[in-house]
This record gives structure tokens, C-alpha cells and sequence, in this order.
């Protein structure tokens, strides 16, 4: 009986020592809050909303069908001349492959004319001026010893078909 007093007795004396006087610390909590000002900075005023009414919605859907078939009738009607000559040749293997998958390796000049040497999924090309090659149909204009230079046909941000100027760049190996 006596060992089961003790404990109890050690814990009621330590719990005893926490409820003690505070006014110590209700003072100082009283003059804290007298000493410090809070800063709160005014709200702006809301912003009145203005409803507007949609009225898009009595215009022409961008999506209809009968839209789209007038535009392509038009333009079948009047067909760009970049892209018309290009869609009725016949495709060069090396436009399966995007120009970024493509590395100009080296250069070799025969019988007067440069070549470029292209290396595509690990195999080697020899390409002249005038070939094809890229998706957006390149054709090569230039070739020096350090770069082939192609223009290709491109659509831009109004779907007109415009040409612009690309090139590939020759390789150091790097081992």
C-alpha cells in the first residue's frame, strides 16, 4: 500500500507547483496589450461589376461545317503557288524524317559539285542541291563545307503558306 502512496503523492506535489499564483503573468499580459498598436492596412473598395451581354452568339459559329467547306472550295479554287508545285512531285526519302533528327556530318566535293554527308536513324546520305529533305518541304539551296542551307514551306499563324530559310550545321564528333 505504501508503494502505490508514493507515486501518487510525488504527482499531486508536482501538479500542485503549476497551479500557483499568476498574476505575475496576467499583469505583464494586461500591459502588452496596452503597449502594442496593431497596423492594419484599409482594404481597397470592391470593384463594381459591369454585366455585359454576349451577343457572339447571333454570329457565325467558327466551326461549322458549312464554313469549312466554303473555305476549302475557296482555296481549291485559288491554290498557293509555294505549296501546289510541292504536293504534286514525288517525295524524297529524307522527308520522312523532321531536320532535327538530322546531323550534318562532313562534305565532299566531286567532279565540282558539293555534296553533304547527312547521318539519319544511324545510316549515312549523301545530298546535293536541290534534293529534299525535312517535313516541311525543304530544299537544299546552299551547301559549304561547314553547313547546308534549305528553304522550307511553312504555314504561319494565318495559314498562309510562307517560305522561310533553315540549316543544318556541321557536327563535331563528340567522344
Amino acid at each position: 500500500m505504501m508503494s502505490r502512496a508514493v507515486p501518487v503523492v510525488a504527482a499531486l506535489a508536482a501538479l500542485s507547483g503549476c497551479g500557483g499564483p499568476q498574476d505575475e503573468l496576467q499583469a505583464w499580459m494586461e500591459q502588452q496589450k496596452r503597449e502594442v498598436q496593431p497596423r492594419v492596412v484599409p482594404l481597397d473598395p470592391p470593384k463594381t461589376f459591369n454585366p455585359q451581354a454576349y451577343v457572339a452568339a447571333d454570329g457565325v459559329d467558327p466551326f461549322s461545317v458549312q464554313k469549312l467547306s466554303v473555305a476549302l472550295k475557296q482555296e481549291a479554287r485559288q491554290p498557293n503557288s509555294l505549296i501546289a508545285a510541292e504536293l504534286n512531285r514525288r517525295r524524297e526519302p529524307l522527308e520522312a524524317y523532321p531536320l532535327d533528327s538530322m546531323t550534318m556530318v562532313g562534305s565532299v566535293s566531286r567532279q565540282g559539285r558539293q555534296y553533304a554527308l547527312l547521318r539519319v536513324d544511324n545510316l549515312l546520305y549523301q545530298v546535293k542541291v536541290g534534293d529534299y529533305l525535312g517535313q516541311n518541304y525543304g530544299r537544299i539551296t546552299r551547301i559549304t563545307e561547314t553547313e547546308v542551307s534549305l528553304r522550307e514551306i511553312v504555314q504561319d499563324a494565318a495559314g498562309e503558306w510562307i517560305e522561310r530559310t533553315s540549316s543544318l550545321q556541321l557536327q563535331e564528333k563528340t567522344q
